[in-house]
């Protein structure tokens, strides 16, 4: 037997149309993506020290780690004391941020003083080490 017209309308009408939803979707992938802003790690885990004065600081800024050996790394590369300097002038250029030092608790003073100056050598109006509040 052969569905009524009436019957014909009801499942023609019935049916969604996926494709505005996938649109606006995608749209909004592409808003969150554009909009994120993208921090560069330094690629490795150090162990900080607690400090009771810990404070937040802007996302934005020049993350450089120094590890328990003595290696001072940046965006997953060893750059050493000497690589300080160029790379935060090199940044700073672009726009002006503050440095942060994620320093090993064990880490000798020696590397950690050498690494700020190098950074203070380059333009950095802002040395900071990065802490855990306890």
């Amino acid at each position: 037997m052969r569905p009524s017209l009436q019957q014909r309308v009801e499942q023609q009408t019935q049916s969604i149309d996926l494709s505005p939803l996938l649109d606006v979707v995608f749209i909004l992938l592409i808003f969150f993506i554009v909009t994120t802003v993208f921090v560069k790690e330094t690629g490795v885990e150090v162990k900080k020290p607690q400090a009771m004065s810990a404070s937040d600081l802007e996302k934005k800024s020049i993350l450089i780690a120094i590890t328990k050996d003595g290696s001072v790394m940046y965006a997953g590369q060893d750059i050493g004391v000497a690589g300080v300097k160029p790379t935060v002038s090199q940044l700073l250029a672009q726009q002006t941020m503050p440095v942060i030092l994620q320093v090993d608790q064990n880490v000798i003073t020696k590397t950690l003083v050498a690494v700020m100056d190098q950074a203070k050598l380059a333009g950095a109006t802002s040395v900071n080490i990065a802490t855990l509040m306890p």
